[in-house]
């Protein structure tokens, strides 16, 4: 079964127009609009968003200033647009926002919402990082949901969301669970995290078998500039093969047509599930 995905890549707008934290929200949306439409034209059925995507990355700061974009899944109005769009495009739509459980507790969490507009539940981001330039654990708390995989109109649907990919514990956890297709937005600078951007993931595919889609954001991000953010979203088939690449620096739709016959083929054809050994990996369950 062929099945074509998309990813979205964009950078902040670039117009130099000072904007509050909503009014960005606002843009935010706005310039992706488009680019959710023309996928929908080019015949995508499953569309990723980046990471936070209707923001900056804010991390860099420690401000509650941005604690004003955090939203009600699926009550919200972000989740409710995304209905809206899955159901006008028959288009599988998954979304990464600040989610809000109640006043004061929030998620880095991705919605999944099904071509008939159907909100199928949500992954909450399970592993933050907390360095310099990235203190999520000022924003988020971990996530608790384990690693849901979603049947979708289309294919089996799995969420890790960018830190998260250093880990593979969690990659190999959505392939027990059933997962063809896994989703990592990010939002991931320039630095040594590039060279681990086509490492990781690619090798989550191939020991995992199932196709990998990474997007990344593009550009600098005033006022903190932490590094430039890289693009190059792209998707990964089960042989751990990059099967196409986006630009690193421009905003960009990214297409791939995946054949969800290669997770049966690779998966009988290396047995990585038959010859793993999870009585012996008890260490692994340790602090």
């Amino acid at each position: 079964m062929q099945v074509k995905a998309g990813l979205i890549q964009l950078s902040l707008p670039r117009d130099g127009v000072a904007r509050s934290v909503m009014q960005l929200k606002q843009a935010m949306i706005d310039k992706h609009l488009p680019l959710i439409a023309q996928a929908a034209e080019q015949g995508v059925k499953i569309l990723c968003l980046q990471e936070l995507f209707y923001g900056p990355y804010f991390c860099p700061s420690q401000s509650p200033e941005w604690f004003q974009l955090t939203e009600l899944v699926p009550a919200g109005p972000t989740t409710q647009l995304m209905q809206e769009l899955a159901r006008r495009y028959g288009m599988v739509l998954v979304a990464p926002l600040f989610e809000e459980e109640m006043p004061g507790l929030y998620y880095n969490t991705a919605v999944v919402i099904d071509a008939d507009g159907r909100y199928l539940g949500k992954y909450r981001k399970t592993h933050l990082p907390q360095v310099q330039g990235f203190w999520e654990k000022f924003f988020f708390r971990p996530g608790n949901l384990g690693y849901p995989v979603f049947q979708t109109a289309f294919a089996k649907v799995g969420v890790y969301i960018c830190y998260d990919r250093h880990f593979p514990e969690g990659a190999r956890a959505l392939g027990l669970n059933g997962a063809e297709v896994v989703f990592n937005p990010s939002a991931t600078v320039a630095g040594l995290s590039e060279y681990l951007w086509f490492l990781e993931q690619p090798a989550h595919a191939a020991a995992n078998g199932y196709f990998v889609a990474a997007s990344n954001r593009v550009g600098w991000e005033d006022p903190w500039r932490i590094g430039e953010f890289y693009g190059q979203s792209y998707f990964a088939d089960p042989r751990g093969q990059i099967l196409v690449k986006g630009s690193r620096d421009q905003d960009q739709l990214v297409v791939a047509d995946l054949d969800l016959d290669q997770v049966r083929q690779v998966r009988e054809l290396w047995q990585f599930y038959r010859d793993r050994r999870p009585d012996l990996y008890g260490d692994l369950l340790k602090p």
